[in-house]
């Protein structure tokens, strides 16, 4: 079953969320060790529906005789391949943000500055904005279509 790439935590197997310790920094080295290790563990996971939908793809791939049975094969390929190629430019999207982290340019709104928030992290570990600047930036993008 094809869940969406949006929802991380009800991907992950062994999801435990990161509690900050008494006085520690935001995005120390132990915070960023728990966001890179999310991050690899969701890239592994999409990777593995990856060669999922390939193996399914090649065992169920048949030529049936009947053109509506040809026709829902064929309409429950493309479904798959369409989600496959949102899983794609998500990885794409979870490297730029191991880089990130790598970089030390990571947990900070790329429009304010401010901390995006641990808890916003880890329900979406590929957040550049802060809630308050995505929110307005998808206020703009309603009213002005964009």
């Amino acid at each position: 079953m094809a869940t969406t790439a949006e929802q991380p935590r009800e991907r992950f197997t062994n999801f435990t969320p990161y509690e900050m310790k008494k006085g520690e920094e935001y995005m120390s080295a132990e915070m960023l060790g728990h966001f890179k290790n999310l991050l690899l563990q969701w890239k592994q996971e999409l990777m593995e529906e990856v060669d999922r939908t390939m193996h399914h793809m090649q065992e169920d791939a048949a030529n049936y005789a009947d053109p509506s049975d040809r026709a829902t094969q064929e309409e429950e390929f493309s479904l798959e391949l369409r989600t496959r190629d949102r899983e794609r430019k998500l990885i794409k999207k979870i490297d730029q943000t191991i880089d990130r982290i790598d970089k030390d340019d990571y947990g900070f709104c790329d429009q304010c500055g401010v901390e995006v928030g641990i808890r916003r992290l880890e329900a979406r570990p590929t957040a550049t904005l802060c809630i308050d600047c995505k929110t307005l930036a998808e206020i703009r993008e309603r009213q002005t279509g964009i």
